[in-house]
């Protein structure tokens, strides 16, 4: 494994320039089973050797959890890395398991102070309207949001799993650096509406869950059978049971190609990632997540691997042939309100 770092890319047309792969914090923190934090720790140190700039947090990964554990990790490189952190997932104090969708202007302006305190920042580099809640226009919300740059308290703006309507009716009120989204072998929906959009605006696409959750790696093939009892991806429809079974069959393709580059399923399956900014035009910045250095080796490698036409064409049908949705509940993406 070299010390090559990964190329760049420009998130939005006035946003930051980060790596063309970013870090998907929240298992450091939270949803997949049990952490090493000094693992963790590790991980985020290789993954800026390795050029991967972009470090991804929610205000809702373990109620603050994770943005906490990343503060002396930003603070120590606060001028070389990008953090991106989210709003509108409220955590109601009698049930933490819970999540309630809010995008009113006192939540906001509430949930953006105690970001800012948790990761210890004067501003945040890149924050997202996390989900969409469909009784405040959204026109409002980005309103609020952009109050926040004005302020001073916030760089850029994103949204996650917003349509591609909802997406123009954003940058009519203000430009919109990224749009998160998820986006894999698996998991192509927003292909329909969402990237045509960003590409039409200007905004970078940041695909979260680029491996699948784990499962395009072969890591797993049953979550139920296979995953800790904390692990969420056992709630998850195409993991467990009969689409499970399924989907795990679908990955013969993805094997077949990563044997002919001696590379990882998972290589494969992110360097098909990669290939969407050459297919779609705009920028597109992976995010997937691990808690090892040497899986973020592994993960950085494979924007150096170039996929040939008939490769792509052998791995083209997988997401046609995806058993069950990607969320027990769709209506809280953008596939859902499409």
């Amino acid at each position: 494994m070299t010390d090559s770092t990964i190329p760049t890319a420009r998130l939005g047309d006035g946003g930051p320039e980060v790596g063309v792969q970013g870090l998907g914090c929240m298992g450091m923190s939270f949803a997949y089973g049990p952490t090493d934090a000094d693992a963790s720790r590790a991980t985020l140190e290789r993954a800026l050797e390795l050029g991967v700039t972009l470090y991804d947090t929610a205000d809702a990964y373990g109620a603050g959890e994770n943005e906490r554990f990343l503060a002396p990790f930003v603070k120590a490189h606060r001028d070389e890395v990008v953090i991106a952190t989210k709003f509108a997932l409220s955590i109601p104090p009698d049930d933490p398991t819970k999540r309630i969708i809010r995008n009113d202007e006192p939540y906001i302006r509430q949930a953006v102070e105690a970001s800012l305190r948790r990761l210890d920042v004067d501003v945040i580099d890149l924050y997202y309207m996390h989900r969409r809640d469909v009784n405040v226009p959204i026109e409002e919300t980005v309103a609020v949001m952009a109050d926040l740059v004005r302020e001073g308290k916030v760089k850029h703006l994103g949204l996650s799993e917003v349509t591609g309507g909802e997406l123009r009716a954003a940058q009519a009120v203000h430009p919109i650096a990224a749009v998160q989204s998820e986006w894999s072998l698996f998991s192509r929906d927003i292909e329909a509406g969402v990237v045509p959009a960003a590409r039409e605006l200007g905004a970078a696409l940041v695909a979260y869950s680029p491996l699948g959750r784990g499962f395009l790696t072969g890591s797993f093939a049953d979550a139920e059978r296979d995953l800790t009892a904390g692990d969420f991806r056992r709630q998850q429809p195409r993991f467990t049971g009969d689409n499970a079974a399924a989907n795990a069959a679908l990955l013969a393709p993805v094997r077949t190609v990563a044997e002919a580059h001696g590379a990882t399923p998972g290589q494969i399956a992110l360097a098909w990632a990669q290939h969407r900014a050459q297919v779609h035009g705009l920028p597109v910045i992976p995010i997937p997540g691990t808690r090892r250095p040497t899986r973020v080796e592994e993960n950085t490698g494979a924007t150096r691997i170039v996929l040939t036409q008939d490769e792509l064409s052998l791995l083209e049908p997988i997401a046609g042939k995806v058993a069950g949705d990607r969320y027990a509940d769709m209506t809280f993406t953008s596939a859902g309100r499409e």
